[in-house]
C-alpha cells in the first residue's frame, strides 16, 4: 500500500517524483511509472485519498500540513469499505 504522509515530510523526494494534484491523467501516471519514477498524488480530502490508493502507480499520498487529521483515517475502510 502506497505511504500516506504530510507534505513536506514525505519519504519520497518530491524533486525526484512526479507529483499530481489529481490522479486523472492515467498517460502521466502509467509513463513515469514505466519510467520508474515515483509518483505522488496530492490529496486534501479522504475522497481524494481514496481515489489516489486506487492507482498503482502511486507510491505516496502527500496530505497538506493543516490538513495531518487525515493521517488518521482508517486506510482499509476508506479502500474496502
Amino acid at each position: 500500500m502506497p505511504e500516506l504522509a504530510v507534505e513536506g515530510d514525505a519519504a519520497v523526494p518530491l524533486e525526484e517524483a512526479l507529483v499530481v494534484d489529481d490522479v486523472g491523467d492515467l498517460e502521466a501516471l502509467r509513463t513515469a511509472f514505466d519510467a520508474g519514477t515515483p509518483v505522488v498524488a496530492r490529496a486534501a480530502s479522504a475522497e481524494a485519498i481514496r481515489a489516489a490508493l486506487a492507482r498503482p502507480e502511486v507510491a505516496c499520498v502527500v496530505v497538506p500540513p493543516e490538513r495531518r487529521d487525515l493521517l488518521g483515517i482508517d486506510l482499509t475502510t476508506l479502500t474496502y469499505g
